[in-house]
Parts: structure tokens; C-alpha cells; sequence
């Protein structure tokens, strides 16, 4: 086993290289948010979409722009808004006088990587036309249908201060993001150098240094990762745990968990512990891996209770408990 580890080992250090020139890169435009360039990242080595929930002016955008620049990948930003359709997104068959027959006009989801900009001002059936997308990887137009790029990441925002023409994607769409980033305000001393470079002549250009290919090359390394069978079942037993807490000696959760997380957090969370080993150059997975990507895997997948939500706790002060509840292998 060591020597597959080893020989794992090696093969991350090879298709690993990309992520400090790829960090370099967006670090020129982003000052900060180390959490949330990672997270990306994580997402992009995992095949996995990203939720992104913040107050305005933290970056989102920007953040996801700059990767796509960094990446060489085709980008596309959608402005969802109440009057946007279906087909505004994926596109549509339009008539041609000329010939007298339907032509296909592809929409802006036929990319690499999409920034869904407040997905939440979108009716539903704008969300539904996206989440499609996100699952089955291939859109239908007409009668024909077509199978999007790869890499095909959706990076999606919504303001969580602002609910007045909105409509809240439901928990069964949320659960297909892989990972929500609950994105915090800039440090002091990271608010004074966004000042002073957005008081310049103008942000940086990063320099594109990551192909697509070698994105998809790293994902089958991420692939080989070894996860020990302790890892597994501690993994499992993080998610058991807030289907069943009275299981696991957590019987005062019992009444604030509407429902636990779904087995795609089992999945996810594995998933994401290896790709968070692969950015630390590691070809097996420890304890840590999981702590350090299970809040960004669960927190949209607990749904609190009304009783829960009138004594003010939330998805994440549960999923903390759970996880200083469960012994760590």
C-alpha cells in the first residue's frame, strides 16, 4: 500500500504544478479570500458546482472571472434576473427564411465555466433549466441533444440580505451544488491593498497558465487518492449523524434537524477530502481533509427545524456540533 501511496505521491507532484502559478495569478487581482480561491479549486478538481452566498462587493465575481482568465477556459457570465427564460440560457431553434428550416442558436451556458450571478432572481423555471445542466452534463434543444464542454463548472452567487424579488432555490436544487462558501468581509490590512490597487489605473490582467486539459488531467490523480476504510467510515458517520443524532449521543439535535444531509454528502465529502489532500501535495487523505471540507459539503444539506430557527440555530452551528461529536480516527 505504501508503495501506491508513494507512486500517487508522485503523480501529484507532476500534475499539481499548475496550482501555485494558477494561485499567482489570481492573487494579481484578489487580495484575500483564500478560502474561497481554494474552494474553487476544489470544486473545478472535482467536477463539482459551487454556491457562492455573500453580501454585495466581496469579490464574487471577480474572483470566479479571474480564475476562468487564469485558466484559458471559455467563460460566460448570465445576469439572472425575474424576466430571463429557459431558453435565454440554453438557447433555441430559430426559423431561417432563407433555407425554410429551423437553425440552432446555442445559449451562454455552452461554456466552460459559468458564473450564475444571483441565481436566486430567477423563477423556477430558469433554475430548473441550469440545474438540468449541472446534473446530466448535456442540454436538449428541440429534438436534438447536445453535450456541454469539459470542463463544465457552474459557479453560482445569491445575496443572502436581500429576499424582495427573489425566489429561493429549494433545498432538493441546492443539495446538486457541491459546495456552498459562506464568503466573510476582507481583514484590515487585505481591505487597505484592495484600496490601493483599485485606486490604480486598473486591475491586473492575469496571465492565462492552466489549459483545460490539464485540469482534467489532475482530476484523475485526484481520482487515485487513497482514503483509508477509518476515513470512510468516519465520513459516514458524520453524515449518519444528523439523519440520526440520538445515535450518536446528540439527542438534543433530534428536534432541531428537519432532515439530515442526503447521500450525495457522503459522496461529496469524500470527493472533496481528496482533492483538499491533492492541494496540499498529499496522495492519501486524513482526518483534517474531512473537517476542513465538511461545512462547505453540509451546511446546505441540514435543514433546521421551526423550532431550531426560533432558538436563532442554524444549519452550521449543527453541523458543529456533529463534528465535535464524533471521534476522529
Amino acid at each position: 500500500m505504501n508503495r501506491d501511496i508513494q507512486a500517487i505521491q508522485e503523480k501529484i507532484q507532476q500534475e499539481s504544478a499548475f496550482v501555485e502559478k494558477l494561485l499567482g495569478e489570481v492573487s494579481k487581482v484578489i487580495v484575500g479570500q483564500k478560502y474561497m480561491i481554494e474552494r474553487l479549486l476544489i470544486g473545478l478538481l472535482c467536477n463539482g458546482h459551487v454556491l457562492l452566498e455573500g453580501v454585495p462587493g466581496l469579490a464574487k465575481t471577480l474572483a470566479v472571472r479571474t480564475l476562468s482568465s487564469a485558466i484559458q477556459a471559455k467563460f460566460q457570465r448570465i445576469q439572472f434576473t425575474p424576466d430571463l427564460l429557459p431558453a435565454d440560457l440554453i438557447g433555441t431553434l430559430i426559423y431561417d427564411q432563407r433555407t425554410g428550416e429551423f437553425r440552432t442558436k446555442k445559449g451562454p451556458i455552452f461554456a466552460n465555466l459559468i458564473l450564475a450571478d444571483e441565481i436566486n432572481r430567477s423563477p423556477a423555471k430558469v433554475q430548473s433549466a441550469l440545474l438540468e445542466a449541472m446534473m446530466e452534463r448535456q442540454v436538449t434543444i428541440g429534438e436534438t441533444t447536445y453535450k456541454l464542454d469539459d470542463p463544465f463548472l457552474v459557479l453560482a452567487t445569491q445575496n443572502p440580505i436581500e429576499q424582495e424579488g427573489t425566489y429561493p432555490l429549494p433545498e432538493a436544487q441546492i443539495d446538486r451544488f457541491m459546495l456552498k462558501l459562506s464568503i466573510g468581509y476582507p481583514s484590515k490590512e487585505e481591505e487597505l491593498k484592495i484600496m490601493r490597487l483599485n485606486a490604480g489605473d486598473g486591475l491586473p490582467e492575469p496571465d492565462p497558465v492552466v489549459t483545460p486539459e490539464d485540469i482534467i488531467r489532475a482530476r484523475s490523480v485526484v481520482s487515485q487518492i487513497y482514503i483509508d476504510e477509518k476515513i470512510e467510515r468516519y465520513i459516514i458517520d458524520i453524515v449518519f449523524a444528523t439523519r440520526n443524532p440520538a445515535e450518536y449521543h446528540l439527542e438534543d439535535l433530534t428536534d432541531l434537524i428537519a432532515y439530515g444531509a442526503s447521500p450525495r454528502a457522503s459522496i461529496y465529502l469524500a470527493q472533496a477530502s481528496k482533492a483538499h489532500a491533492f492541494l496540499r501535495r498529499r496522495g492519501y487523505v486524513t482526518p483534517e481533509d474531512v473537517r476542513a471540507v465538511a461545512m462547505d459539503v453540509l451546511r446546505h444539506r441540514v435543514i433546521p427545524t421551526y423550532e431550531a430557527e426560533a432558538e436563532e440555530v442554524t444549519s452550521e452551528d449543527i453541523v458543529r456540533r456533529v463534528l465535535n461529536q464524533i471521534e476522529v480516527p
